[in-house]
């Protein structure tokens, strides 16, 4: 293997270089693809004409089933409108961070309007919600404060409770959806504060936090309840706010973490909240201070995201048929557009998705460390953008393939 400084330490006085390093590299490098865990990087690129599941990818024209893109809504023509409209009159927009020149009239307008959404006084936007989750949790870490986390919830939550146990947290992490064990282990704590953090669509499983029970045990418990509803957003609930507000509990939620970049159709993160929480976050979080503001562009798009959502609400409605469409042939109650098809091991997994690909459908093997050894799964993210005859066409290449019986 050939890499930077692979010959330092030689004996021709030329600087010390970094051969411990390749060395390490080289094994650990090997040792993934041993374990069939080494990912890469495959460029997709859109089919033509421009559409939000037709893509091309390894010289193939394939049907998209791993993006988030739950409503369609990238290649919405209002999205390209605006985004190409801000580009022109703004550019990028001031570049640096929101507490410095980058905070605009559109970033406080897409927070507006995603406070409507959520039912909340306000709201602050991120660069991604990984930015999001870090900023939020890491801000109220400190000694004196407890985080129940659930299990499964996303890295974004894992990493900022790291954060926040750096800063004097305590983290206890509880069974998944297990609202008995996380009742009885907030009445075993003695913190001076409890903070509960979940996923509402838990990414990898396509399943649901019982939040309308959170909500109880939290409150029994004078505790904070943080929630990310990344893949909820624009597709739970009669308005398409998520998960909180399909169980009805909107406004008995603290702080309501999301997304922009899955049903949104473009980029970036959010946290809806009151204007005090608000103002703690973009003071205290590190992730928010030191971080650059979206583009301009980018917010627009997300506005009209928002906008192209509410105005037409079959989309929503094509994609929950979908989801039962697909259901309805695995033989499953799906809860989720998420559906993942467990398989076990690393190798039977890629070999099953090298077998989509050939078949024309482009389903990513999920692997650990992204989920549980022995769970390798393929992940099927289903969207409004797909016609009946993808969705029917993916079954019966499942069944080919041998994922599914």
């Amino acid at each position: 293997m050939t890499g930077t400084g692979g010959t330092g330490g030689g004996t021709d006085g030329a600087p010390g270089g970094a051969a411990p390093w390749d060395d390490w590299l080289e094994r650990s490098l090997s040792e993934l693809a041993g374990r069939d865990l080494l990912r890469e990087l495959e460029p997709v690129e859109p089919a033509e004409p421009a559409s939000a599941v037709h893509v091309r990818a390894d010289g193939r024209r394939l049907v998209l089933f791993s993006s988030n893109d739950y409503l369609g809504l990238s290649f919405h023509p209002d999205l390209r409108r605006a985004a190409a409209r801000a580009a022109r009159e703004r550019g990028s927009g001031p570049r640096g961070s929101p507490l410095i020149c980058g905070y605009t009239d559109a970033h406080r307008a897409l927070e507006r309007e995603l406070a409507e959404l959520k039912g909340t006084d306000d709201c602050l936007l991120f660069p991604t919600g990984f930015a999001a989750n870090l900023a939020v949790l890491s801000s109220v870490g400190s000694e004196g404060t407890t985080i129940f986390s659930d299990e499964l919830n996303h890295a974004s939550i894992i990493d900022g409770c790291r954060l926040a146990r750096r800063r004097g947290a305590e983290l206890e992490v509880y069974p998944h959806a297990d609202v008995d064990a996380l009742d009885r282990a907030l009445e075993a704590s003695d913190a001076d504060r409890k903070l509960i953090v979940t996923d509402t669509v838990f990414s990898m499983d396509g399943d649901l936090a019982p939040l309308d029970e959170i909500v109880r045990v939290k409150e029994r418990h004078d505790a904070l309840l943080v929630i990310d509803e990344a893949h909820a957003t624009l597709v739970f609930g009669e308005t398409g706010a998520g998960v909180a507000e399909r169980f009805g509990v909107s406004d008995r939620v603290e702080v309501q973490v999301g997304t922009l970049s899955k049903a949104v159709g473009a980029l970036g993160g959010f946290a809806a909240a009151s204007p005090e929480w608000k103002q703690w976050v973009y003071n205290r979080g590190r992730a928010y201070v030191y971080s650059t503001a979206p583009p301009v562009p980018v917010v627009e798009a997300a506005r009209a995201g928002l906008r192209a959502a509410r105005e037409d609400p079959s989309l929503r409605r094509r994609l929950w048929s979908r989801v039962e469409q697909l259901g309805g042939r695995l033989g499953r109650d799906l809860e989720s557009p998420v559906v993942p098809v467990v398989l076990g091991d690393e190798e039977r997994a890629m070999e099953a998705s090298r077998g989509l690909l050939e078949r024309g459908y482009h389903v990513i093997a999920i692997r650990p460390p992204t989920v549980p050894a022995g769970t390798s799964r393929l992940r099927v993210a289903l969207s409004a953008a797909h016609s009946e005859e993808d969705v029917a066409g993916l079954a019966d290449a499942l069944e080919e393939v041998g994922a599914v019986s």
